[in-house]
């Protein structure tokens, strides 16, 4: 079992610095299994270890005077170097560092690999419906069941319903969605488990541990990413515990940082990855793991859900999934691109709850966990260019999920192989990196040529149709017959509209959404919610969420579009507040402590005005089931 944040702080006290990874493997192979596997489980910045030689590096990148001193006061930091770097202990992540080590096993050779995660522990920050295609676990694990993978329940039976104000309709289920052969699971349990199995091949996994850098080198390759320090005060200050970041240097730096990574979305803009006037456009999918009744409890059982509590210019849908153990996982995934500032998604998820075709099977139950994310909707056209002098985009960073199959796990876990496999060529295959820049320009073609991209490009149309004059019934037309009878097969590519913050309109041309009050039984005020996710981050440390100008929402967004921020987020991190030094006036508040890291404000923000960053590593929701 991963560590705790709580665990791996007790460790870090009794883990000498400068001890190298070799050593602690060498030493920890006389350990017991419960015991040994714990190494890797510490924070980076905690072990300080020399993975292959040790240098120091003095060039720094900062966005602020006090970031400057702070580096000052650090010095030089302590530089590990490996072959791969990945960004991210996801299921892409996972993948790419155990296909790496498959293919070192199989062919007797040797490629060093190291994934960071900014969770406390793996599978910490992981939230999905899911029902899963198993394919590409198939491919890493052929014997996966006999392995002990927790995919427990398969998929038995599809439905989908329209739900009006009381009623729910059936309706025809579209071919992309049939889940025969598929698994319902808590995906946090899975990339945990993919962790361990990572582990198992000598892969270095460092939960508690997060990327806040990228660095470049002077002909502007991609060699690797620093972690941040730990131990600041608010003002970037150190403080008693402080404790320098590192740099993780590598021959390629992979990805993975899952939807609008921190890290990904300056790295796309630098290097003009993404063609002018294309762009990403995202859902926020928000969650509740519920244990109901035993007799209202169907295994295996998958609903997709369209219509009420959603109007006709937004886009979104319902799902519940019944798993193993009457547990029930359900959600409700709006689309970002949405007009109305009024609109809430996560009172909208309150009203689904609501609705009598979901309240029927939560009546008696128990809620288990919450959580909410930030998806990728862009679909083929809003892809970005998936490789980069020294690096390559995986997973849901570069945006591949499916849509209409509300599916994008075993399309990133799939992108992680191809990118691994790419990977080992250039390393170990062909020796490249030793004197220039690896370009892996084979990952993109080994994509071109892939399942994702068939996948993508028979539905690439089916998105953006909801995007015309006929709002929700126009896109269901279209879907209806692309899914059915044309499959892609037309010779024009519809595209995005707009950003999703610029779809958003002037409060002035909307009402107020009047949203019912919490009942505590079905529905729940936004703060009990958030106690559901376990999150917590240090109160004295630089507010991750930063605002590039902190007049910008009370003169603008406030008066214009009604104060988006208090409603698109679904922590309570945003409040407008009454302004005692200013009577008669608001302030912008930053609860920072509630963030669930689902980067919607970064999104949805019509200002552009918040950057999320990364708080430390370890801090942020602690997901379990989800």
């Amino acid at each position: 079992m991963y560590r705790t944040k709580t665990a791996v702080s007790r460790a870090q006290a009794l883990v000498p610095s400068r001890r190298s990874s070799l050593l602690l493997t060498q030493s920890a192979a006389a350990l017991p299994g419960p015991v040994r596997s714990s190494f890797s489980r510490i924070p980076l910045n905690a072990l300080r270890p020399l993975a292959r030689h040790f240098s120091s590096t003095g060039v720094f990148r900062y966005t602020s005077a006090d970031e400057a001193a702070l580096a000052e006061i650090r010095g030089p930091r302590e530089v590990m170097e490996y072959d791969v770097v990945i960004v991210g202990g996801g299921p892409a992540g996972l993948s790419a560092a155990i296909r790496l080590k498959q293919l070192a096993a199989k062919e007797d050779k040797e490629i060093n690999v190291i994934v960071v995660e900014k969770g406390g522990e793996i599978g910490a920050h992981t939230l999905s419906g899911a029902c899963i295609e198993t394919g590409p676990l198939d491919e890493l694990f052929p014997d996966w069941k006999e392995q002990g993978a927790p995919l427990n329940q398969p998929a038995l039976e599809d439905h989908m319903k329209y739900l009006t104000a009381n009623h729910a309709f059936p309706m025809p289920h579209p071919p992309q969605m049939n889940n025969t052969g598929n698994y319902i699971v808590s995906l946090s349990n899975v990339v945990k488990w993919l962790g361990e199995k990572a582990e198992e091949l000598g892969v270095d996994v460092f939960p508690a541990t997060a990327a806040s850098e990228i660095l470049y080198s002077d002909d502007g390759s991609v060699r690797g990413i620093a972690t941040n320090d730990a131990g600041v005060d608010k003002s970037f200050k150190p403080k008693d515990s402080f404790t320098p970041g590192m740099e993780l240097q590598g021959k390629l730096t992979l990805f993975a940082e899952g939807c609008h990574g921190s890290l990904t979305k300056g790295l796309i803009r630098k290097l003009n990855l993404r063609e002018d006037g294309k762009f990403q456009t995202y859902g926020l999918g928000i969650k509740e793991v519920w244990e109901v009744e035993p007799e209202k409890h169907t295994p295996g059982k998958v609903v997709h859900t369209m219509g009420y509590p959603l109007d006709y210019e937004t886009y979104g849908g319902g799902f519940i999934y019944h798993m193993e153990d009457n547990k029930v996982t359900l959600g409700l995934v709006v689309g970002l691109d949405y007009k109305n500032p009024y609109l809430s998604p996560y009172r909208e998820f309150q009203r689904f709850k609501a609705h009598p075709f979901v309240s029927n099977l939560l009546k008696g139950g128990r809620v288990l966990s919450y959580g909410a994310r930030a998806l990728v909707e862009g679909g083929l056209q809003s892809l970005p260019k998936l490789f980069f002098p020294g690096g390559a985009l995986i997973g849901d960073t570069a945006g591949f999920m499916n849509v209409p199959k509300i599916k994008g796990t075993h399309n990133a876990m799939r992108s992680g192989i191809l990118a691994a496999d790419s990977a080992y060529n250039a390393i170990v295959t062909q020796g490249q990196g030793e004197d220039a820049p690896i370009v892996l320009s084979e990952y993109e073609e080994a994509f071109k040529n892939s399942q994702i991209y068939k996948e993508l490009h028979e539905v690439r149309n089916i998105r953006p149709s909801f995007h015309t004059s006929l709002g929700i019934w126009g896109g269901m037309m279209w879907s209806g017959l692309d899914t059915m009878l044309l499959k892609g097969r037309v010779p024009f590519t519809f595209q995005h509209k707009d950003p999703d913050y610029a779809m958003t309109k002037p409060a002035a041309m909307y009402k107020p959404i009047e949203y019912p009050k919490p009942d505590g039984e079905i529905t729940f005020d936004i703060l009990t919610s958030v106690s559901r996710t376990g999150t917590n981050h240090a109160e004295n440390q630089p507010v991750h969420l930063r605002l590039a100008d902190a007049s910008v929402e009370v003169k603008k967004n406030l008066p214009i579009y009604a104060g988006p921020e208090q409603k698109f987020c679904p922590a309570g991190v945003y409040e407008y507040v009454d302004d005692d030094a200013n009577p008669g006036h608001k302030r912008f508040q930053i609860n920072s402590q509630n963030c669930i890291h689902c980067k919607t404000c970064d999104i949805k923000d019509p200002s552009q005005n918040i950057n999320w960053t990364v708080p430390e590593g370890g801090d942020g929701p602690q997901y379990v089931d989800t």
